[in-house]
């Protein structure tokens, strides 16, 4: 009785794990036929070495064991692809790589490091459209600005590489005879790159390029939300360096969260840590950087404005605030997010402005028509109903938008705002959606001041056709913010300047310019070449 028991028992078990196993097995297959990368609209995917499951740590070779995350369309909110983060142990081990390719890549000159980093620029255009495709897919701005976007990171390539046969410090006359005063230029070492989900390519590229040119090394982590295009841009540099015989570890890549951020904050290993994100979080980082008496490069928020005088070209007006506030969703750190109209022509501007977003073609990210797409996340769609809200309780009128848009994704309509006072606490907070707060102004003064009375100090316009009021502008009274433009919007910044802000937005520069200084350290040399020993300011000491 006994024996048939267990054998009904032993059978039974058997019969059990079968279900079980076919369960799971129906379950899994089921979730991996649900991704886009498995359907065959979504197959160019494939093309950038994308998977169902990635690794999302790169130090010369793949893996990742920590948290499986999956990423989502913004447009469908349909998963596309799973990533494999980084644990903490496997972040140690990256740096300990990345420090190591350091000392092969510091030795190589910097003329040599600029073809390196041309190779790259070469490998980007030609995966540009497929690669513009992911960034679309991935973080929901439309195919065109994708495409231009990557092609960010290749300008950005080709200016570090005539770069690499400039940079350097100047020869200095010295005040003592058989002597000369050097400024040399090193690099700082292992340069950690923190990136936001809103420009999940360009702001690496940025980074990238310029600081290998001086000498670094790099060690990325993207956003959580974008892994997918940290993962296939992380490949194409990849492929560079294996070409080249170089270490991987030299473009070194974490996926993870606030774990890894935290942990590259405080690892004094990493010599210089760029990050990009939102005011809030950039302050903790710059904090556990200054505390270890660290290197930091904060691009942070901006609450940016755009001031039209009643002498401004309307024709330029209208264009500009509609692309400055609508484009990318309203989710670029240099949109348009406060329009103040002289009060002799609010009316009719509103009015104009009203009608244009009106026309503004909403829909899938990839139609060429398209002008707008979806926000980021779904949490982003309740910031920008709770700042519509805010808005409305604090006096303002909603003249445009101001509702979930009724389809798949995580679409709004883009919204326009008056009647609210210049210092009303929504006006001065920076929310991340496509929200256009219009403000009436009566003087260049008041104007002049209500752009700098907010906390960040990013990207600014005037529309105006006044010569001594562009350079009282560009002044030391005028704006103060770190990009301070004419007749033009707040966003789209050419990479041949430096391209940063003020106060709360951080002070860093990236991209054009000398910018390149900020990834180098500087020592000033005095070299004695004669037989006497003079003290410089005439000191005697005998």
């Amino acid at each position: 009785m006994q024996r048939c028991l267990t054998l009904t028992f032993a059978r039974h078990r058997r019969l059990l794990l079968r279900q079980t196993f076919a369960t799971v097995h129906c379950q899994q297959s089921a979730a991996m036929s649900g991704l886009l990368i498995n359907q065959p609209k979504y197959s160019w995917l494939k093309e950038l070495g994308l998977s169902e499951d990635n690794p999302g740590v790169y130090n010369g070779s793949w893996g990742g064991s920590g948290e499986v995350i999956t990423s989502y369309c913004p447009a469908n909110n349909e998963p596309i692809a799973r990533v494999t983060q980084a644990t903490m142990a496997e972040y140690e081990e990256t740096v300990q790589k990345t420090r190591e390719a350091w000392k092969m890549w510091a030795d190589i000159p910097a003329p040599k490091r600029g073809e390196i980093v041309r190779q790259i620029g070469d490998a980007l255009r030609k995966k540009i459209k497929v690669l513009g495709s992911l960034v679309a897919l991935e973080m929901g701005k439309i195919y065109v600005e994708g495409v231009g976007e990557v092609q960010e990171y290749v300008d950005v390539c080709d200016y570090a590489v005539g770069l690499s046969r400039m940079i350097g410090g100047p020869m200095l006359p010295s005040e003592r005879p058989g002597h000369a005063l050097i400024e040399q230029w090193n690099p700082v070492g292992l340069v950690g790159i923190i990136t936001a989900f809103n420009f999940p390519v360009a702001v690496y590229g940025w980074n990238n390029a310029i600081a290998l040119t001086c000498g670094n090394v790099c060690l990325w982590k993207g956003a959580p939300t974008t892994p997918l295009t940290s993962v296939a841009v992380s490949k194409i540099v990849a492929e560079v360096l294996e070409q080249n015989n170089l270490p991987g570890a030299i473009c070194s890549m974490t996926c993870g969260g606030a774990d890894i951020g935290t942990a590259m904050a405080k690892d004094e290993r990493v010599d210089l840590v760029s990050f990009t994100g939102s005011t809030h979080v950039g302050k903790m980082v710059a904090m556990m950087v200054q505390d270890r008496f660290g290197r930091k490069l904060l691009e942070l928020g901006g609450n940016n404005a755009i001031i039209v005088f009643e002498d401004a070209d309307l024709n330029l007006v209208v264009p500009a605030a509609v692309f400055a506030s609508v484009g990318t969703a309203g989710q670029r750190c240099t949109t348009t997010r406060r329009l103040m109209l002289h009060e002799s022509l609010h009316d009719s501007v509103v009015e104009r402005l009203a009608k244009a977003y009106k026309q503004v073609r909403i829909g899938d990210p990839w139609d060429p028509t398209t002008l707008y797409g979806p926000l980021h996340t779904k949490q982003a769609v309740d910031q920008y109903l709770a700042a519509i809200e805010q808005a409305k309780q604090q006096g303002g009128t909603v003249v445009c938008g101001g509702k979930v848009i009724d389809r798949p994704g995580n679409y709004v309509e883009p919204t326009i705002i008056t009647g609210l006072a210049h210092d009303a606490p929504i006006v001065h907070t920076e929310t991340f959606v496509p929200i256009l707060y219009v403000l009436k102004f009566k003087t260049e003064e008041e104007a002049f001041a209500w752009n700098n009375e907010v906390q960040q100090g990013l990207s600014s316009s005037i529309f105006t056709k006044d010569m001594g009021r562009v350079f009282r502008w560009l002044g030391p009274k005028g704006s103060d913010c770190g990009i301070v433009n004419v007749n033009i919007p707040t966003s789209g910044a050419e990479i041949g300047g430096a391209f940063g802000g003020e106060k709360h937005t951080g002070g860093g520069r990236e991209s054009g310019s000398d910018s390149w200084k900020q990834y180098m350290r500087r020592s000033t040399c005095t070299i004695n070449y004669s037989k006497e020993l003079p003290l410089a300011q005439g000191i005697k000491f005998e």
